[in-house]
């Protein structure tokens, strides 16, 4: 079964500095029907403009996970983190015990383009910390490259969770293809392009909830960027 989660469906708020589109119920946006899927609860994609940022907030029992995909993020928490995402990073955040961080846009001219990930840990209490890796295209090309895993397996980001998040830049008419083991459940992010997952289309920003399907098979059907996440 797989149910798409429409990009124009999903809660919008426009603050100036920030435009942003939650997949679930976050801040101001609340639906009932949309609190998450699986262990997933947080599919945020935002637009932050030149020289604005999230100023210091705290975190506690979550593991976070952020994707730039255009422009950069300077990062900086309470562990003595300091970092700079651009396009092709990602990074992990155990917030654990808890954590308080600052995310902005350091370019003065260009807006910053980013998904963050939010995911219930497998336990309370884990101790905080923080990583950062890149993949390079090479890897991510027409094929499907694990880039977080709980174990950390193939050079992959570690999350605490029962989870693997897979990231793929297909060539139009190109396709991945992947089991989906029995018990286990999906979620298809279009980042962008457009695809069809097993006969259905996608378009830039659509979602989908992926249960009962034993192998997915993803077309592009233009040139198009994917993140599967693999759920228990």
């Amino acid at each position: 079964m797989i149910k798409v989660r429409k990009a124009d469906d999903r809660g919008h708020a426009d603050h100036g500095w920030l435009n942003t589109h939650h997949t679930f119920s976050f801040a101001s946006y609340r639906d009932p029907a949309q609190m998450g899927f699986r262990a997933l609860r947080v599919i945020n994609e935002d637009h932050i403009a030149a020289g604005r940022g999230f100023g210091t907030h705290p975190h506690r029992d979550m593991e976070i996970v952020t994707y730039v995909l255009q422009g950069a993020l300077e990062h900086k928490d309470s562990l003595g983190n300091g970092e700079v995402l651009r396009p092709g990073e990602f990074q992990r955040i155990t917030a654990g015990t808890g954590i308080t961080h600052s995310e902005f846009n350091p370019s003065a001219d260009e807006p910053t383009h980013l998904y963050q990930i939010w995911l219930h840990p497998s336990r309370s209490g884990i101790v905080p910390s923080y990583e950062q890796k890149r993949f390079d295209d090479s890897e991510l090309t027409n094929t499907l490259r694990m880039v977080a895993s709980p174990d950390g397996a193939d050079g992959s980001l570690s999350i605490h969770q029962d989870a693997r998040i897979f990231l793929s830049k297909l060539d139009a008419n190109h396709s991945a293809q992947t089991p989906l083991a029995e018990g286990r459940h999906g979620w298809l992010q279009v980042l962008r392009g457009s695809i069809a997952l097993n006969g259905q289309a996608m378009a830039t920003s659509d979602g989908a909830a992926i249960s009962d399907e034993s192998t997915l098979e993803i077309t592009a059907t233009t040139d198009a960027e994917i993140m599967l996440i693999d759920l228990a």
